[in-house]
C-alpha cells in the first residue's frame, strides 16, 4: 500500500484510498484527480454547493440526486460520480474537502512528487508558479506539486508548507516580527 503519514488512520483518509485504489485499478488517477479539482475549485467559489455538502438536513435520497445532477452539470467522471453517491448515501458528504487533500497526497506519492501549500497576496501566473516549482524542487530534490491558495491578510510575499516545513517570506510576518523587535 503507498499510503504514508497514517492517511488510513482518518475516516476521510479511508475514503481517499479506497478512491485513489478504484482509479488506480481502472488507470483512471489523473481523471479523478481532474473531477478532484473541479470540485475543491468549486466548494471554494460556491455557497450553495459547500451548503449542499455540509447540510445536515438533507435526506440521503435527496443528497444523491443532488449530487448526481451537480456531478452530471459539472461533467465529472464515473467514479467519482459514483463516489460522490456512495459519500451521499453513507452521509459523509461534509468529509469531501479532507478526502480531496488526502487522495491529492496519494497521488503525489504515487508519482515521486512531495506536495507544497502555497500562500500568496494575489493569484499567480503561470510563470510564477513554474518557477517556484523549480526553486522548491532545487531545495528538497524531488518535484512539487503546488496547491495554491490566495489570502490578500499576508499583504504580499509567499507562506509555503512542504510537509511539517513552513517558508513564511509574508510580508505581514516580517512587520509583525519588526514590530516585536520594536517593542523589545
Amino acid at each position: 500500500m503507498e499510503t504514508t503519514g497514517g492517511i488510513q488512520a482518518s475516516l476521510s483518509g479511508r475514503y481517499a484510498v479506497a478512491l485513489f485504489d478504484l482509479a488506480r485499478d481502472g488507470k483512471t488517477l489523473d481523471t479523478v484527480a481532474a473531477s478532484l479539482a473541479a470540485l475543491k475549485a468549486t466548494l471554494a467559489e460556491s455557497a450553495d454547493f459547500k451548503g449542499l455538502v455540509n447540510s445536515p438536513v438533507l435526506s440521503r435520497d435527496a443528497a444523491g440526486k443532488t449530487i448526481a445532477a451537480v456531478a452530471s452539470s459539472m461533467g465529472l467522471d464515473p467514479l467519482t460520480t459514483n463516489f460522490l453517491g456512495v459519500l451521499a448515501q453513507n452521509r459523509r458528504l461534509s468529509q469531501l474537502p479532507a478526502i480531496i487533500r488526502a487522495y491529492e497526497t496519494l497521488l503525489s506519492n504515487h508519482k515521486g512528487e512531495v506536495r507544497a501549500e502555497v500562500t500568496s497576496a494575489h493569484p499567480l501566473d503561470a510563470g510564477q508558479v513554474s518557477a517556484l516549482q523549480q526553486g522548491l524542487r532545487a531545495r528538497v530534490g524531488r518535484d512539487v506539486a503546488l496547491d495554491a491558495k490566495v489570502d490578500p491578510a499576508i499583504l504580499g510575499g509567499l507562506v509555503v508548507k512542504i510537509g511539517s516545513q513552513m517558508i513564511d517570506s509574508s510580508i505581514r510576518t516580517r512587520l509583525n516580527s519588526l514590530a516585536h523587535a520594536m517593542k523589545g
